[in-house]
């Protein structure tokens, strides 16, 4: 060794050359992470592919002898002592490395954890950089996801009693907050609504009576499920004659005036289906009806002797408040018990309405007289086929009371590293009247999945570029009361921050079939991402090859408008956040136990056959992979070109009334106009985009605050919130809306009220100062939504 320190003092001393930092890839146990080597080398040179000892030789001249030099023939000998020290050393110097590495990069965070900023991500792992690009953040978060347990934390909650304001809840509450807790997240609170929730008076239950000519009581139909009621109803008497109204549409209640059937101070008998219990009883109380019963029909639900069905003497759950919130605080949020002003929401309807078995409904059906029923109206009850009335005199007795109630939201933060401030929010019910497997069971164990997988990813070194926020919502059998209190408390700020919403209830009623019901915004995203998740029960195939099996307009199939029944309603049409909701459901038939006592975890598995877990993690599949690439991506993936297609769609509807407008001396122009400035904006802002820098981040961030505002520009800010809740020009509901528009010009052809019109209707046909007021409203908030989507305010182009 001291020969050999001699001829390392005595070899010349070569210039520091350049260091070079490298991330490369571990694998195994720490698989995702980066880790640091230190190379010398010239910038920007290859790295050897092996060490090879070189001989040094003098100088020769033609003929002359080789001349020995001593030092050299020693480095020779040298050699081999050379490299195993440096091999030492560096063994040494890598191992100590890495320990240390390993120990820091949690607080190093995203800056050595280098994710790949091309929006598309169509390249692979380029292993000698380190980047991970869209297939590794894909590719970690179905391994991680893969490792949880979906079906146990489905039977485990369905378990529970889950009724809002329950003490079994708010101990449910608590074992969230503590296993949340335990998860590697930023923030983790709840806050508190106190909210009016209506339930039965079990010291005066609600009666059904058969009523004699004189007006008095006989015999009491027994209310087999006496436990189903519909929150929010009137309460009081209701008398009357009984008429079967098939769904309780407006068309089914047009058709029955057709018939020659009076409407007027009947009690009405629908079925369960088609549109929500809210729905049914506002038509029924629009056409002047007393009351209504509604009752599962077995037509309607399974018929595969194979699969179970609901029993004959069970009733269905649902609130009848034709909008959500609190409905005894329209417009505000209901925190600490702040006093309002005594008023109620104009949803809440006037007459009394009660959920009853097909038992019972049989019983009813068999004392119809009147006009025999339309084929497609009759159900599958024993005493068909029926007559659609009048029958016998009816006496309903609804004796629901309201309560001041306490619920309480669970919310879990991981923070995005360059955007904090604009969330990505997931959510789902946790409350349910029954057992819910459906209805909030499989949406909350998704919800607890997504949950861990994303702290395991951030524990793994990822950082969303969005923060990411989880929410468990209470009261959602209400009419999504916790969620909506929660919109109304931050309303002026959300469309500031909430980048989209990701719903997760409702989400498995079966395995044939799937919907996403969603703002457009996020159609092409859906698209994308249907792509890249397997089918559940298609082997080989993607959901999207699945969807697009049967019908090549993939999204005809599966793109539904967001309904009022649905969580993520309000979302869209009251606060102006994009939403998402999805559903695998069964061909052509409903799942029988939604609402009910029978909404088992048990019952789901079967009407699934087994395939319950495969489905759950095709959801939990679908709704990760959307939270990535909406926190991730550099630019929102947020089709803001899709809306000028929805406005066309939907104007193309006008065009048939344009004669008729003309011969009044009134035009649609300006609709037309303001359409296509929305069009040349959205055009305009897409040529920026492709021509900018991604790398510039400031640039970025400027685009994704108009791109994540497009949804909030198509409120109309003409009306008031706390009078026209949902403010939404497509989705609302209004005199402001695009609907109303649309059915206040079909008076021109009928010269008389429409029944069917989303708000009140007019006292005569056809108004002109009512048309131009509907036409202002419209094609401004259009119009604004053109110059918002422009962005320069000094140079808007009005073409009109």
């Amino acid at each position: 060794m001291e020969r050999l320190w001699g001829l390392l003092q005595r070899a010349p001393q070569w210039p520091p050359k350049p260091i070079q930092t490298i991330y490369k890839r571990v694998e195994g146990p720490h698989q995702g992470r980066l880790e640091e080597e230190e190379e010398d080398g010239e910038e920007g040179a290859e790295l050897p592919a092996h060490f090879c000892p070189m001989e040094l030789k003098g100088p020769e001249t033609l003929g002359a002898r080789p001349v020995h030099v001593p030092w050299a023939a020693a480095g020779r000998k040298a050699a081999p002592y050379l490299f195993l020290t440096a091999l030492l050393i560096f063994t040494g110097a890598f191992l100590l490395g890495y320990v240390a590495f390993r120990g820091s990069c949690q607080a190093c965070g995203d800056s050595v954890l280098v994710v790949s900023e091309d929006v598309n991500y169509e390249l692979g792992l380029d292993s000698r950089q380190g980047t991970l690009y869209w297939s590794d953040l894909q590719a970690m978060f179905l391994r991680i996801l893969g490792e949880g347990r979906l079906e146990d934390a489905i039977r485990q909650t369905s378990r529970r009693e889950r009724v809002a304001g329950s003490p079994e809840m708010s101990a449910m509450a608590e074992d969230l907050l503590e296993g949340l807790s335990r998860q590697k997240l930023d923030h983790v609170w709840t806050d508190t609504h106190y909210v009016g929730l209506q339930f039965p008076d079990a010291a005066h239950p609600n009666t059904l009576h058969w009523v004699d000519a004189a007006g008095g009581s006989e015999e009491q139909l027994p209310l087999e499920d006496p436990d189903a009621y519909c929150p929010y109803s009137a309460t009081g008497n209701a008398t009357g004659q009984l008429v079967y109204a098939h769904y309780g549409r407006p068309e089914d209640l047009q058709a029955l005036r057709a018939k020659g059937v009076e409407l007027a101070h009947c009690l009405l008998l629908v079925r369960v289906g088609m549109t929500s219990f809210a729905q049914k009883v506002a038509n029924a109380q629009k056409f002047g009806a007393r009351g209504v019963l509604i009752y599962p029909d077995p037509k309607d639900f399974f018929q595969d002797p194979h699969k179970p069905g609901l029993s004959s003497h069970r009733a269905v759950y649902g609130h009848v408040h034709l909008g959500t919130g609190d409905p005894y605080t329209p417009g505000f949020p209901s925190f600490n018990q702040t006093q309002f002003p005594p008023v109620e929401s104009s949803g809440l309807p006037s007459i009394p309405a009660q959920p009853i078995s097909a038992d019972i409904a049989d019983l009813l059906i068999r004392k119809l007289k009147g006009p025999v029923a339309p084929q497609e109206w009759q159900g599958h009850l024993p005493g068909s086929p029926h007559h659609l009335g009048p029958g016998p005199n009816l006496r309903l007795v609804v004796n629901n009371h309201r309560t001041s109630t306490p619920i309480r939201n669970i919310f879990a933060c991981i923070e995005g590293f360059a955007e904090p401030d604009h969330y990505v929010v997931i959510g789902a019910q946790r409350d349910a009247w029954g057992p819910g497997a459906a209805k909030s069971a499989v949406g909350t164990a998704i919800l607890l999945e997504l949950v861990r997988t994303f702290s395991s990813m951030v524990s793994n070194g990822f950082r969303p570029r969005r923060s990411l926020l989880f929410i468990s919502w209470d009261g959602g059998d209400f009419g999504s009361v916790g969620s909506t209190e929660w919109l109304e408390g931050y309303l002026s700020m959300l469309h500031l921050k909430a980048v989209a919403y990701v719903s997760l209830d409702n989400a498995v009623f079966g395995d044939d079939k799937f919907q996403a019901k969603t703002s457009p915004l996020l159609i092409s995203l859906i698209e994308n991402i249907l792509k890249q998740v397997d089918s559940p029960n298609h082997s080989g195939q993607t959901l999207y090859e699945q969807v697009a099996f049967a019908n090549p307009s993939w999204d005809a199939e599966v793109i539904q408008p967001l309904p009022m029944d649905s969580s993520a309603y309000s979302f869209t049409a009251f606060a102006g956040v994009p939403a998402v909701e999805f559903s695998f459901m069964e061909d052509d038939q409903a799942y029988p136990f939604l609402n009910t006592k029978e909404d088992t975890y048990d019952n789901l598995h079967k009407v699934l056959r087994g395939r319950l877990p495969a489905v759950a993690q095709a959801v939990a599949q679908l709704a990760g992979q959307l939270l990535i690439r909406l926190s991730h991506d550099h630019l929102l993936p947020l089709d803001f070109g899709r809306y000028g297609d929805v406005v066309l769609r939907h104007i193309g509807n006008f065009n048939e009334f344009s004669a008729d407008l003309k011969a009044r001396g009134l035009t649609l122009q300006w609709v037309f106009s303001a359409r296509g400035d929305y069009m040349r904006a959205a055009e305009k802002l897409r040529k920026d985009i492709y021509s900018s820098e991604q790398s510039d981040e400031r640039l970025m961030r400027m685009y994704n605050v108009r791109i994540m505002r497009v949804e909030f520009y198509f409120l109309s800010q003409y009306v008031s919130p706390a009078d026209s809740p949902f403010r939404h020009i497509f989705l609302g509901r209004g005199e402001h809306t695009l609907d109303a528009l649309l059915e206040h010009l079909r008076l021109l052809r009928s010269g008389a009220a429409s029944a069917s019109a989303p708000g009140p209707a007019p006292a005569q046909g056809f108004q002109e100062s009512r048309f131009r007021r509907q036409l202002a409203l419209l094609t401004w908030t259009l119009q604004g939504a053109a110059n918002a989507l422009s962005g320069d305010v000094w140079n808007i182009d009005n073409n009109f």
